[in-house]
């Protein structure tokens, strides 16, 4: 396996895979910036409010819409992009390359992990923006709202882990197939965040940013000191 990486690694066109990279971090950093400004400025907190009372029944703010057993999937769903099953998915991958004596994609693994946590709990503390309190949550909360935790975290394993497997196929429409499994992975625990009552459309939405261009930026930084022989 660690062969197999290597050879693939060493095949990839650097320069046009760090540009793009830059420039998907750049877009995604004004995005994120953007959002983060009509939110303390309150001009999202109208059509945040509405879009998560818009899920529930209007005669009963605690209900959810749709059958009953929708509530439970998006427990289901949600419990995906919670911490105890990101370190555990983490610890077990992490373990996998670990045996396999694939250490450049360990590396990989562990600090886009744990660097993106830190980040999550420092936007947080930053903005201290308060959960959703115009409907009951149907899941328990412990940090701030701003941005969510659990689309950022998703978005940073799930891609970063995405980004591992990608590099031992060869045909790309296995790799399209992965990265498409973890974006819908990523999409479903952010809509399920919203769905819950826990969290704006907007937390969602900066969550989603910001973890796709820290698993991004960290995949290729740490690529690019792999392929210098850094790592």
């Amino acid at each position: 396996m660690k062969r197999a990486i290597q050879i693939l690694l060493r095949n990839v066109p650097r320069e046009p895979l760090l540009l793009f990279a830059a420039l998907v971090v750049a877009v995604g950093t004004w995005g994120f910036i953007e959002v983060a400004e009509n939110v303390l400025e309150g001009d999202t907190q109208a059509i945040d409010e509405w879009m998560v009372r818009s899920l529930r029944k209007a005669d009963d703010p605690s209900q959810p819409l749709g059958p009953h057993w929708l509530a439970e999937a998006g427990r289901d769903v949600t419990g995906l992009g919670g911490v105890s099953v990101l370190v555990l998915v983490t610890l077990g991958v992490a373990g996998f390359l670990w045996v396999s004596r694939a250490y450049p994609m360990l590396k990989v693994l562990l600090v886009a992990t744990s660097t993106g946590i830190l980040l999550s709990l420092l936007l947080k503390q930053l903005f201290n923006r308060p959960r959703p309190d115009v409907v009951p949550h149907l899941s328990n909360v412990y940090t701030t709202s701003f941005p969510s935790g659990h689309s950022m975290m998703s978005a940073v394993v799930y891609l970063t882990l995405a980004a591992i497997v990608s590099v031992t196929l060869r045909k790309r429409s296995m790799k399209v197939y992965v990265f498409g499994v973890a974006f819908t992975i990523v999409i479903l625990i952010g809509l399920s965040r919203v769905f819950m009552g826990v969290h704006y459309p907007t937390d969602v939405l900066a969550g989603w940013i910001v973890g796709i261009v820290w698993a991004l930026f960290s995949w290729n930084v740490i690529n690019w000191l792999i392929h210098k022989g850094m790592l």
